[in-house]
């Protein structure tokens, strides 16, 4: 390739970005639909109602502690996919490249990128690249696309009174993870992302035959964002225990320092399953047997009321958990 850095004429559709396609991105992603270098991805589909799903990634800065962006381009777009219920098959991807960006770096980020979608069992299909002025990226955007099973219905708006909440793992290791590279913070324990794809996951618990209700990746708002989203959709009051909600000592000691509420940081690795009470143990045993979900448990209930989501903490009351409001943790995806 010509430079070891990007260059404009990398975005030129000329000698540099055919070279740049073919040593940098089909040397790592490459398959039979890739390789044919068209303007699109012509792929087949099993039968089943197509997710179809779009994201971009701009997290600041781009490598942190057990990811970069191409871990959360991958990841992030399987588990959209994922929480309908679907199979994640294919994805699409959209590099915006800064001028002067190092290509060692960038074969980092495709790396990973190769690694996850190997993990998640997904094909890049189609991709493009643009170059920007030095000091704007890198940035990614996706398209992903899944087949959903016959008589899966997964939505938003499906929690019923009854339902009890399971969340898969611990919570607020991205956003933290980001922030500590970010500002330069350093915690006696490193915290480490999150970040991983749950296509298995969630497939382990439609395969054990439980009724699933509503799938949700707590990533942008954390917790109480997505679970304050979906009492809105559904109409209902949530009520989650705080203390059974898992939370790594680096993380609380990270929000008791600077004065965060765990419930509001990113995630990029755990769900939230709502599921009927009667499905609640059958439910987690399938969680549990993931290598994701070994740390899954019931943290909270559906019941009637207004739209809202409360907690009981440990001292037996109960207090309202709002979604965040205002730019907590900018850029963390």
């Amino acid at each position: 390739m010509s430079g070891r850095v990007v260059e404009g004429a990398h975005g030129g559709g000329g000698v540099e970005s055919r070279e740049l396609v073919r040593d940098l991105f089909l040397a790592r992603l490459g398959n039979p639909v890739l390789n044919r270098l068209d303007d699109f991805g012509l792929v087949d589909l099993p039968p089943g109602r197509v997710a179809l799903t779009t994201d971009a990634f701009v997290v600041t800065p781009w490598r942190f502690p057990g990811g970069n962006l191409g871990d959360l381009a991958v990841c992030g777009t399987v588990n959209d996919l994922a929480m309908s219920g679907a199979r994640p098959r294919y994805l699409t991807a959209g590099f915006i490249l800064p001028e002067g960006f190092p290509l060692a770096d960038l074969e980092e980020v495709v790396d990973a990128m190769a690694r996850r979608a190997l993990q998640a069992g997904v094909e890049i299909v189609a991709g493009d690249t643009k170059v920007v002025d030095s000091g704007m990226g890198p940035f990614i955007t996706t398209a992903g696309v899944g087949v959903v099973p016959a008589g899966v219905v997964i939505a938003g708006d499906r929690a019923r009174v009854g339902d009890v909440v399971l969340l898969s793992g611990d919570i607020g290791r991205h956003g933290i993870a980001v922030l500590s590279r970010r500002a330069g913070l350093a915690f006696r324990t490193e915290v480490v992302s999150d970040v991983a794809p749950l296509g298995g996951l969630v497939a382990e618990l439609l395969a054990s035959g439980c009724e699933v209700h509503v799938l949700r990746d707590p990533t942008r708002g954390g917790v109480a964002g997505t679970l304050n989203e979906i009492a809105a959709q559904s109409g209902v009051e949530i009520e989650i225990d705080e203390q059974a909600i898992p939370v790594v000592a680096g993380v609380r000691s990270a929000c008791d320092l600077l004065g965060f509420d765990p419930l509001h940081i990113a995630n990029e690795g755990c769900m939230l399953a709502v599921v009927p009470g009667a499905e609640a143990a059958r439910a987690l045993a399938a969680l549990q047997g993931c290598p994701e979900g070994q740390r899954a448990v019931m943290i909270g209930r559906v019941r009637h009321g207004g739209a809202r989501v409360v907690a009981r903490t440990p001292l037996g009351g109960r207090r309202l958990v709002d979604a965040p409001a205002g730019e907590l943790l900018p850029r963390i995806c």
